[in-house]
């Protein structure tokens, strides 16, 4: 069976807060096939935007993405995403979306400050999560129902995974890969990106 990995996109969004997940579930969506040529690959990712159009990134890099909050395919997993939340933060379509696809995956998952958006979306309430170094204080100030933690790469709540900051969102990835396709994939994923996987103390 082919997971279905669906990554929102913003404008603002962090390169590597998304191409870091992105590459991550490509790859072991790659070595899945070559391993069982004649099975489905593991995994299939997808960027989806607020409307099917191109989003300019932070630093300005343009990306298109197909797929809409209004038109993607059913998700396994839904992964947000930081950079500058802002405005993703004051739109409520928004928010509804991730509050109302969240229920339906195996696990929703953000990088960096797109904790905020999972946070406003009531999905950290009473739960453990982590984001950027810089944004720690901002997530207790704002979300005082979230404990927030510090100093692993990823807190994992069962079918709520945060991460740290932007490259961390790569080191979560190789974790949720291990999880759902196990860890010997999640090593031979990593080892295909020449990546050393960080994993929190006792992980």
């Amino acid at each position: 069976m082919t997971i279905a990995v669906g990554i929102y996109m913003f404008d603002e969004v962090e390169v590597l807060d998304f191409a870091g997940p992105f590459e991550v579930f490509s790859t072991a969506a790659r070595l899945g096939a070559r391993q069982q040529p004649d099975q489905p690959a593991p995994f299939r990712p997808t960027l989806i935007a607020d409307r099917a159009r191109t989003v300019q990134t932070r630093g300005g890099l343009p990306i298109g993405c197909g797929a809409s909050i209004a038109a993607h395919p059913p998700l396994d997993v839904l992964i947000v995403p930081g950079g500058v939340v802002d405005a993703e933060l004051a739109r409520a379509d928004v928010i509804a979306w991730i509050a109302r696809t969240a229920p339906t995956t195996r696990i929703t998952a953000s990088v960096c400050t797109g904790a905020f958006l999972l946070a406003k979306a009531g999905l950290l309430d009473g739960r453990r999560a982590t984001t950027h170094w810089e944004d720690v204080d901002d997530l207790r100030r704002q979300f005082p129902r979230v404990t927030v933690e510090t100093g692993a790469p990823w807190v994992d709540e069962d079918r709520i995974v945060t991460s740290a900051g932007i490259s961390a969102g790569i080191d979560m990835s190789l974790h949720l890969v291990s999880r759902l396709a196990g860890e010997p994939h999640a090593r031979a994923t990593a080892r295909q990106m020449d990546y050393h996987w960080r994993t929190p103390a006792g992980a």
